[in-house]
């Protein structure tokens, strides 16, 4: 057993402890979950529950997708997500750069600026941007999820500008010296060493729009343009939802999966760009 600094071993065991409770906590509603959407419809509601569902009832899956057009709501939700992620790499790594390394008049106030709507709820810009996006003709589609992204976010902004003050400027005048331009430094130097940082933005950002429901339900009026998390709740609603529970988690698994996988397979990438992206005020 592994000891503290002064060879007692009761404070590591307990530490452990009260991690492992809380990982218990934190996982046994996905566990049910999981567990549901494998059980057949007897035994969803007995008692004592099924924890193990013998044999799996993968065919639930499949049969979610017979009901709803599953495969239509994802390749939405994917189209919406990896369009988001293109825009805000794209608008808030330049913006960001910008802020980073260019010395204008007014640099401090205008970024202090461009932040400050994150001090604001969503409630009170959501009904002027709902009447401006309507005027525009971009209800009942994708635009209104998809454009802002391209147009940068503040909090992305904000992340990206606090890695690129801690890259050496010394690369970039190296890199002038050779012939590269603002944009060329840019491209070619700074993006390939923030890649932690771009990696947490568009991790944060497919989670985010991923998992949007509020957007998707005051925007898209049409069944063919809705995502995932939308399709999930037309389904809650129907009358057959009510009696097939365990069609109901196995949706909501699928909704719920691609952001687990994506977060295991990028977690030392998201806690590295966490703590760098952290280290300068």
């Amino acid at each position: 057993m592994k000891r503290d600094a002064t060879g007692n071993w009761v404070g590591p065991v307990l530490s452990y402890l009260v991690i492992g409770l809380g990982g218990v906590i934190v996982l046994f509603p996905f566990f049910w979950q999981l567990s549901t959407s494998l059980k057949a419809p007897a035994d969803v509601f007995t008692w004592p529950p099924v924890w193990l569902p013998l044999p799996p009832h993968f065919e639930n899956y499949s049969e979610v997708a017979s009901i709803v057009p599953l495969w239509l709501y994802l390749g939405n939700s994917l189209f919406i997500a990896l369009t988001s992620i293109l825009g805000t790499l794209l608008s808030c790594s330049l913006a960001a750069y910008g802020f980073a390394r260019l010395r204008f008049p007014g640099r401090e106030p205008l970024f202090l600026l461009l932040i400050s709507p994150m001090l604001l709820p969503w409630a009170v810009y959501i009904v002027p941007q709902f009447i401006l996006f309507q005027r525009l003709g971009w209800y009942n589609t994708f635009l209104p999820m998809i454009v802002p992204a391209f147009f940068g976010d503040p909090f992305f902004i904000f992340l990206l500008r606090q890695f690129f003050l801690g890259i050496p400027p010394e690369l970039e005048d190296a890199a002038r010296m050779d012939g590269a331009g603002f944009f060329g430094a840019y491209w070619r130097i700074i993006l390939p060493l923030a890649a932690p940082a771009l990696g947490v933005t568009a991790i944060f950002r497919f989670m985010w729009t991923w998992n949007d429901f509020f957007n998707p339900l005051i925007y898209l009026s049409d069944q063919q343009r809705f995502t995932l998390p939308l399709g999930l709740a037309f389904f809650q609603g129907s009358p057959r939802s009510a009696i097939q529970i365990h069609l109901l988690m196995a949706m909501a698994t699928i909704i719920v999966l691609p952001c687990v996988i994506v977060y295991f397979l990028a977690q030392r990438w998201f806690i590295q760009g966490i703590v760098f992206t952290g280290l300068k005020g």
